[in-house]
């Protein structure tokens, strides 16, 4: 039902990517249109915005990364492309009119909760202020690029970029190419640069697990379908949904299901992989899902061309001319790409949020890492709630689906401040210490406790991951309950 003007809490979003942008489309749909996005960059997107690699694209097939309210019947292939994707939210946003709604240019630098208004104030780079009676920080997990700590960086002649920081003005044609990590971004961009390369050298610290890509080509014939035969598009989607939350059991809850996975991408790799010793270089010696999967049907034909070297022997620096391995042998090369991931566990970093008796969030969350009630509600932080906040990443699945599983107990939130303005709503916190110890118990026997990734931050806590699948955490954000939260008054 349409609430009117005077009844709407204000709202500040941060963030305009499919976090921020999903939120504020929730919004609009229930009628609540008093809010404010503030985005750092020119463009919405996010990662979809940053990240224009070389073959950059998902990993989730569109028909499920796509808002389930917004579905998109011309999609050209089943795993879209970077662009696709961004011009995708980009409509979507437009059709919404949300560019009207967003405040491009303004990094946010603190965050302050007034106890005495119950209002949020936001302060930006430029020193300018901004407040609302609600705070939404959709900043993302993977927003800020992960250079690894290795001796000699800045020391390097050559032209050294991070994947999600390519730097297009830099011709890889007929260069020697350092490639420094395997994960989700190298697996992609390697092939893409390797047919240009004079020569290309893969530092692999560790080998990743890869599945075949059922990737298909869209054709006129799926368009029309899709358009003009919902049934068929929701049907594709929903048996994209069942084998991946399929794939989050495996992981979780009936390991014995990973079996046959582990079959499919040991047989993949045999058969992709002729060479024996380079077959051995890329199984990978952990447990499969420890780190992400991935799934790339030219990653293996690409590294075994005679212009690729994939080399396992530990870096100990960065020289002047290229990289030096524990062995004493030096690489020489032209271009360093590092393909090491994003500061993934440094939650809301580096906004300084401040909640009640001015304690700084990150002092809170400092001894063992980031943690929230379903990932969205912080005790002490009233009128918050995170969107893409702790243990709300997937293992397997679509982040949208979880995405819109937050955005729909977020607008209750609204719903219960618009029926009492001027309250602070804030979790618990015997409430979200008994959400947090079941949390932890599903985590303990998942395969992301034995070995290091980004799921885990320095004190080996697993911060990023939900422990099950997204139909878990659908029901169990499903409904807003007030009894989970402390109502008070300003001032009190």
């Amino acid at each position: 039902m349409f609430m009117s003007r005077k009844a709407q809490p204000s709202i500040l979003i941060i963030g305009a990517g499919f976090a921020g942008l999903g939120m504020a489309m929730e919004l609009e749909r229930a009628g609540f249109t008093n809010y404010t996005i503030v985005e750092k960059a020119t463009d919405i997107g996010g990662v979809w915005r940053e990240n224009t690699y070389p073959g950059a694209g998902c990993d989730v097939p569109s028909p499920l990364y796509s808002w389930s309210f917004e579905p998109k019947s011309d999609w050209p292939k089943r795993f879209s492309m970077q662009a696709d994707i961004h011009e995708y939210m980009r409509t979507v946003a437009d059709k919404y009119n949300l560019f009207d709604k967003i405040r491009f240019g303004t990094e946010v630098t603190d965050a302050e909760f007034d106890e005495s208004t119950s209002r949020w104030t936001l302060t930006t780079r430029d020193g300018s202020h901004l407040s609302a009676d609600l705070l939404i920080p959709a900043v993302g997990q993977l927003s800020r690029p992960a250079m690894p700590p290795i001796p000699g960086i800045e020391s390097f002649g050559g032209d050294a970029f991070h994947s999600a920081e390519w730097n297009h003005d830099v011709d890889l044609t007929g260069k020697r190419v350092a490639v420094i990590g395997t994960g989700a971004s190298a697996i992609q961009f390697i092939p893409a640069i390797q047919p240009k390369v004079a020569h290309l050298t893969l530092f692999q610290r560790s080998a990743a697990w890869i599945l075949p890509k059922p990737d298909v080509e869209y054709t006129p014939f799926h368009h029309a379908m899709f358009k003009y035969f919902p049934p068929s598009r929701l049907a594709e989607r929903f048996v994209i949904w069942s084998i991946f939350d399929f794939l989050a059991l495996a992981l979780t809850d009936i390991p014995p299901l990973k079996t046959p996975v582990v079959a499919l991408a040991d047989r993949h790799r045999d058969k992709q992989v002729p060479d024996p010793e380079l077959r051995a270089k890329l199984t990978p010696d952990y447990a499969a899902g420890c780190k992400r999967g991935l799934f790339s049907n030219e990653y293996f034909p690409a590294l075994a061309q005679p212009n690729v070297a994939v080399e396992t022997t530990s870096i100990t620096e960065i020289t002047p001319s290229g990289v030096r391995t524990s062995d004493g042998t030096e690489h020489e090369v032209d271009v360093i790409v590092y393909g090491t991931g994003f500061k993934g566990t440094e939650f809301l970093a580096p906004i300084n949020v401040y909640g009640r008796g001015g304690r700084k969030l990150a002092d809170v969350w400092a001894p063992e890492g980031g943690r929230a009630y379903l990932g969205m509600a912080v005790p002490d932080f009233p009128n918050m709630m995170l969107m893409y906040g702790p243990n709300t990443n997937v293992g397997s699945g679509s982040i949208i689906y979880m995405l819109e599983s937050q955005a729909r107990y977020i607008r209750q939130v609204v719903e219960r401040l618009a029926t009492e303005p001027g309250i602070q709503l804030s979790v618990r916190p015997e409430v979200e210490q008994n959400y947090d110890d079941k949390l932890q118990k599903r985590l303990v026997d998942t395969p992301w406790n034995f070995c290091s990734s980004w799921y885990r931050n320095a004190s080996g806590r697993i911060t990023n991951n939900w422990p099950g699948a997204t139909l878990l955490y659908r029901m169990w954000t499903r409904q807003f309950e007030a009894g989970d939260y402390v109502v008070t008054k300003a001032g009190r």
